[in-house]
């Protein structure tokens, strides 16, 4: 009689990757380091399968073991260095929201739209500062924030409606817009006024404003934004936003090829 495979180690393809993508998201949104177990439950797989896909992301230093599980590698940052490079980021921009803290006593952030997502690239907030509503990375919450209003009021419409339809209008407090036509006119204003603002619509304890960069012909829109507490809002936004007007012609330009 035939023998049947058990289920084994995941074997080198498209789903093995996956799940090896999964496992260092999962490392990489953890307050902590992660157990073996606790990947294996998170991914639904067996023990034998985390240490399969942990191996060669150890080897190649995404990630590292400690004591209490694993953690992000030394390759991590170096692959953030190659993005910012890439794109023709670097330290003038870092740089730069480091003038703009400094001016507005509110964390700083640098944002862009390129090909359907939107993403934060930078930030002053700390690291330590696991609270913060906006850190490093894809966006979830565009359509809530100051810094997604004025990357989407730059777009043409159809690109625009497009990006909400596939990433939906989500409500994360009762001031999130979550209707396509209300956020049409919340567009014109932004663009009527120059900058955009989000009181409290991604998190009720945190309001952010922004403005749109000038086209830099890379094909990607970016925006520099600040976030504050919302109690501090009224009086400080007149100072706020005219630091973010004066802090736009800094923003890097492209390298010359």
């Amino acid at each position: 009689m035939p023998v049947t495979p058990g289920p084994g180690p995941a074997r080198p393809g498209p789903q093995s990757v996956e799940r090896a993508l999964a496992v260092l998201d999962a490392v990489a949104d953890a307050d902590r380091p992660v157990g073996a177990k606790a990947l294996a439950r998170e991914l639904g797989c067996a023990l034998s399968t985390v240490y399969h896909l942990t191996g060669p992301l150890l080897d190649r230093g995404y990630l590292v073991r400690t004591v209490e599980g694993y953690a992000p590698g030394p390759r991590v940052p170096a692959l953030h260095r190659s993005h910012q490079r890439h794109h023709g980021f670097g330290a003038g921009t870092g740089e730069l929201l480091g003038r703009l803290r400094r001016a507005t006593g509110a964390e700083a952030y640098h944002t862009a739209y390129r090909d359907g997502l939107i993403t934060v690239v930078d930030t002053t907030a700390p690291v330590t500062d696991t609270g913060h509503p906006f850190t490093p990375g894809p966006e979830p919450r565009a359509h809530a924030t100051a810094h997604g209003k004025a990357l989407l009021a730059a777009l043409p419409r159809p690109l625009r409606r497009r990006y909400l339809a596939e990433h939906g209008m989500a409500r994360f407090t009762e001031r999130t817009i979550t209707g396509a036509e209300r956020f049409e006119a919340e567009v014109d204003r932004v663009r009527g006024q120059g900058f955009a603002v989000s009181v409290g619509e991604a998190d009720l304890a945190y309001t952010c404003l922004a403005v749109a960069l000038p086209d830099r012909g890379d094909g990607i829109v970016h925006a520099l934004s600040v976030s504050l507490p919302t109690v501090e809002f009224g009086r400080r936004q007149g100072g706020i936003r005219a630091a973010l007007t004066r802090a736009v012609p800094g923003f890097p330009t492209l390298p010359e090829s």
